[in-house]
């Protein structure tokens, strides 16, 4: 085995989505303002619930919460894809990749979880109005947040131990846009089925698990809105349970095209497309009451 092969990669090299300039340019108008819209709106929604006592609600501090997660999962990705397309040589550092999979896979998991909490806390207020206050307490409330960001948390620390317990040595260019485990994998210079088995259990915890318990709730909510006399009810409700069916499937069958498919050794544009999806697209908030 010659030396290349030897020395472990310090850095990555991305393919990006284009080699071609006006491309490039285009592509990087599209996520300037998609990332703008992204942060100006989820800071306002954050200040707005802050600084407004109305919404003081379980549901306005989970979509809080929310808005938080989505923030941060759009900035550890977007601002270094700004950058690369204005560059020709597209890089990150191996601690930087690390750094870009840590904080994702937190913010994703933490949202996956969060968005289960929100249909449970509207399940109950539809299906339980009278007993929403006793069950749906402060307290409740913090737990709930508490442990959907301890979820995202162990989720993440464990996929990126998974990972980068691999060896990385000479192979380093990733036909992708940023640092995603899929795309990482690839170039691992070991076999990694054991790996993406561990990734796949845990996604089938933070993915399939949270998506049960929305399909239950809204079930339930369905059931009891049906029946419901009131036809000014029925739209308010089934308004509120599209917009979060909408983020459902979008951010959940984007996560689970890139994590729960197998995982081949070379990756395709349309791979790198459904991330498009995930990381600059998925930003539509899930109550717009």
């Amino acid at each position: 085995m010659g030396e290349e092969n030897q020395t472990s990669v310090a850095e990555f090299i991305f393919l990006g989505l284009s080699q071609d300039l006006q491309t490039q340019i285009l592509l990087f108008v599209h996520f300037l303002i998609i990332y703008l819209l992204t942060v100006l709106g989820n800071l306002l929604i954050i200040i707005l619930i802050f600084m407004d006592s109305r919404l003081h609600t379980p549901m306005y501090f989970f979509l809080r919460n929310l808005s938080f997660t989505d923030l941060c999962f759009s900035t550890s990705i977007v601002p270094q894809v700004l950058v690369h397309f204005l560059v020709k040589r597209k890089t990150i550092s191996f601690l930087g990749c690390m750094a870009q999979i840590v904080v994702s896979l937190l913010a994703g998991c933490t949202e996956c979880a969060l968005l289960a909490v929100m249909s449970y806390d509207w399940y109950v207020a539809v299906c339980k109005p009278l007993h929403y206050s006793s069950i749906m307490t402060q307290q409740v409330c913090l737990q709930l947040a508490i442990r959907s960001w301890a979820s995202g948390a162990l989720v993440s620390l464990m996929d990126t131990t998974f990972t980068f317990q691999l060896p990385y040595q000479g192979q380093n260019i990733i036909n992708h846009y940023f640092c995603e485990l899929p795309a990482l994998l690839k170039v691992a210079s070991a076999d990694t089925y054991s790996t993406e088995m561990a990734i796949f259990a845990m996604s089938v915890d933070i993915l399939l698990a949270p998506v049960c318990l929305i399909l239950v709730s809204y079930w339930n909510i369905i059931s009891t809105v049906i029946p419901m006399q009131s036809g000014e009810g029925r739209l308010k409700v089934f308004s509120t349970c599209g917009s979060h069916l909408i983020v459902v499937v979008f951010f959940f069958g984007s996560g689970m095209f890139n994590y729960m498919k197998p995982n081949s050794k070379k990756m395709n544009e349309r791979d790198k497309m459904i991330c498009v999806l995930c990381s600059g697209d998925s930003n539509v908030e899930p109550h717009n009451l």
